[in-house]
């Protein structure tokens, strides 16, 4: 009873009240001192961001420095692959497709693989002869021969091999990273933007997980703005990434401009289906894994698991036979 006629004080109420107003006077008043300095903090993001543009504009020109220097060599590989003519003597019709596929754009791009493919048997076929002769002199002549000849054919495919996996490694970064553009480019085209402008919002946004992506979503836009037939520039992409579900996309986007059918459905049924493509390959890499797994297993485990097992069997017949 005496503590509730202490709360029911007029005295004990008066004197929380003054309390309460006291503390909050000084919150007020010391607020401002306390509180963080968010002008200042945005000074020093920028200059952090204006510190950090400053670093990467020497770079690149530190990068373009570089590029002036190895300009010689690409000047002496044009004017070899011109004199000798080069072009003409290794002429392949679809090594600009395959250029494209790796991603090497340009007449230079060409130029280094005509001098790579005429130099690199020269130079395997050299290196294999010095090798016969400084330390496979024990070996047999048609050994030697088939080191020398494997040097020069190792040295003429070599290019095609690298560029065909450059290629390869190139359609799987894009492939990994096509069902979210799609997804992302239907929300672009159903919020009321028009194809173009979803290609050029994907392409900033899926440039981080993946520049070979945006690469082609750049160029695409490009293409429908100038091409003069929209279609030429979706078959131009699939051209490009020569993949079954990049071709079947652009199919459906050259369909629904030619018939009037609403884009964003045909995106929407393109991205689930590439989701289940990409799903599929998953698990088309997953059920190949144990046949590779067998050989390793063999050459490493079962000797291992051998030892363990017959080593302490071993070591007792030994022990037997060394007390008789």
């Amino acid at each position: 009873m005496d503590f509730v006629k202490l709360l029911t004080d007029p005295l004990t109420i008066a004197g929380v009240l003054a309390a309460g107003a006291c503390f909050a006077t000084i919150v007020t008043v010391a607020a401002p001192a306390m509180s963080e300095d968010r002008l200042g903090s945005r000074l020093k993001e920028v200059a952090k961001k204006r510190e950090e543009l400053r670093k990467k504009s020497r770079a690149d020109l530190a990068k373009s420095g570089a590029s002036l220097q190895h300009k010689n060599a690409n000047q002496f590989a044009k004017g070899l692959v011109d004199k000798l003519n080069l072009q003409k003597a290794l002429a392949d019709d679809s090594l600009a497709e395959k250029l494209i596929r790796a991603g090497l754009r340009g007449q230079a791009a060409q130029t280094m693989f005509y001098f790579y493919r005429a130099a690199l048997p020269i130079g395997f076929g050299v290196l294999a002869l010095l090798y016969v002769l400084a330390l496979g002199a024990q070996m047999p002549l048609h050994l030697k021969l088939i080191a020398v000849v494997g040097g020069v054919a190792a040295g003429f495919y070599g290019p095609n091999l690298y560029l065909k996996n450059l290629a390869d490694k190139r359609r799987t970064k894009i492939m990994e990273a096509f069902p979210d553009s799609l997804d992302m480019m239907l929300i672009c085209v159903e919020s009321g933007m028009s194809i173009e402008m979803a290609l050029g919002r994907v392409g900033q946004e899926i440039a981080p997980a993946s520049v070979e992506l945006a690469e082609e979503f750049a160029l695409t836009t490009a293409e429908l703005s100038y091409l003069p037939e929209r279609r030429m520039a979706y078959e131009n992409l699939a051209r490009r990434t020569n993949h079954p579900g990049v071709k079947a996309v652009a199919m459906a986007l050259t369909q629904a401009e030619k018939y009037g059918t609403p884009v964003g459905q045909a995106l929407r049924v393109m991205a689930k289906e590439n989701r289940e493509l990409r799903l599929s390959e998953a698990e088309k890499k997953a059920a190949s894994l144990p046949p590779k797994l067998t050989v390793p297993m063999i050459l490493f485990f079962l000797p291992v698991l051998f030892a363990v097992i017959i080593g302490p069997a071993i070591i007792q017949i030994n022990e037997i036979l060394g007390s008789q």
